[in-house]
C-alpha cells in the first residue's frame, strides 16, 4: 500500500509512524486518528455514496460483505441529516 522513497515496500511500523507525524502536523490527536479510523471511514464514505457493499469489500480486501457491514460500514448521512433537521427546528427561518 504504500512504498518507500524507493520504491519498496514500507512496513506497517513505519507507516504508521508517519501517520502519526502528519495527524499531528495537522493538529490533531493521533491516538483518535488512526490508519484503521481512515479504513472505516473509507467504507462509510463509498457506503454513504451509494457505492454497493459488494465492490466495497473488493475494495478493501475482505473475502466477504459480512465483516464490511457489521465491523467496517458507518452510516453517516442518517447522523448528518439529523443534525442538520435538529438545526432548523433550533434556528426557524434562518
Amino acid at each position: 500500500m504504500f512504498t518507500t522513497a524507493t520504491g519498496g515496500q514500507l512496513d506497517k511500523d513505519t507507516a504508521c509512524r508517519a501517520f502519526r507525524k502528519v495527524v499531528t502536523a495537522a493538529g490533531l490527536d493521533p491516538d483518535e486518528w488512526t490508519p484503521l479510523e481512515q479504513r472505516h471511514t473509507f467504507v462509510s464514505v463509498l457506503s454513504d455514496s451509494d457505492v454497493p457493499i459488494e465492490k466495497i469489500s473488493d475494495l478493501v480486501g475482505h473475502k466477504d460483505q459480512t465483516t464490511t457491514e457489521t465491523i467496517y460500514r458507518h452510516q453517516i448521512r442518517p447522523v448528518v441529516l439529523d443534525g442538520a433537521e435538529a438545526m432548523d427546528r433550533i434556528f426557524p427561518g434562518g
